[in-house]
């Protein structure tokens, strides 16, 4: 009796093991299939418009009602963008995770007040910042610029720096930071050793960010504005390849709408080389550390 109990148990554990490598491998192929349908989807209807005149150009006089001009104004405004965004947050976003982790006491009512804050920041749509930077804007005499997107993305990709960064820091061993204070470091030059030890994670942090700034159109659609112009000064109205992709698709004309499945693919093209090398970076990284 013990024995056919033992192995009724034991079939359950295989059929549920079973199951459970069944619903993960059904898993993986949806999401690997959804990937490869997007970015298909993405290459069938927009490289068909894909042009040297497009990248190269700026829009020329009825380029959203099928003209001639590309997207470079675009390219350009959300390159200084996301850049500009991405640096500021990792700037703000480094030490307040240092100072959450080294200086302030884990348990304490800051620590856990601060992360549940940043959690919360975290999963706010970015509309909701675009019309807090807009209120912002409004009270500093700021105009739609430049400068608006790059005050509303900043606030944006602020949370996701601080998050990321607090993620990795739990990754580095204890024993790392108390050897550091045994030798008579202080918190500053322990915050260096740790930094140094989790500098690969620190690209995946900033690739997050930038990922999310420069893909970003709810936020910039209140405060960017947008312009035909190449953007030269950062008080001036700036166009964004996300809000080109909007203005083009939102055309009855099919080969304006061609177009903005060209201007996704150029926008893909750009994340995905930053992706690789981020990557390249970090391996090197990892590599040099080992």
């Amino acid at each position: 009796m013990a024995k056919h109990t033992t192995s009724k148990i034991v079939r359950n554990r295989l059929r549920k093991e079973k199951i459970a490598k069944i619903l993960m491998q059904l898993s993986g192929i949806s999401i690997t299939g959804s990937l490869f349908f997007i970015v298909g989807t993405i290459l069938y209807k927009g490289l068909p418009y894909l042009s040297w005149e497009m990248i190269s150009q700026s829009p020329q006089g009825g380029f959203y009602i099928g003209k001639g001009g590309g997207i470079l104004n675009a390219i350009l405004g959300s390159l200084y963008l996301a850049l500009a965004s991405t640096g500021i947050a990792t700037l703000i976003g480094i030490p307040i995770s240092l100072y959450l982790n080294l200086y302030v006491p884990k348990d304490s009512f800051i620590a856990r007040s601060a992360k549940l804050l940043f959690d919360v920041l975290f999963g706010i749509p970015s509309i909701v910042y675009g019309a807090i930077a807009f209120s912002i804007m409004i009270w500093l005499g700021i105009r739609a610029s430049l400068l608006g997107g790059i005050i509303t993305i900043t606030l944006l990709t602020i949370p996701i720096v601080v998050r990321t960064i607090d993620e990795l820091l739990k990754t580095v061993p204890i024993d790392l930071t108390q050897v550091t204070f045994s030798l008579g470091a202080t918190r500053w030059e322990a915050a260096r050793v740790v930094l140094k030890y989790i500098k690969p994670g620190i690209f995946t942090a900033i690739l997050l960010a930038f990922g999310r700034a420069i893909g970003d159109v709810a936020g910039v659609l209140l405060t960017t504005g947008f312009s035909d112009n190449m953007p030269k000064y950062i008080d001036e109205p700036a166009a964004t390849l996300p809000l080109a992709i909007f203005f083009q698709l939102s055309s009855p004309i099919p080969e304006v709408q061609g177009r903005a499945y060209a201007s996704a693919l150029v926008l893909t093209f750009i994340i995905l080389f930053i992706v690789l090398c981020t990557h390249l970076l970090a391996a090197k990284q990892k590599k040099h550390k080992l």
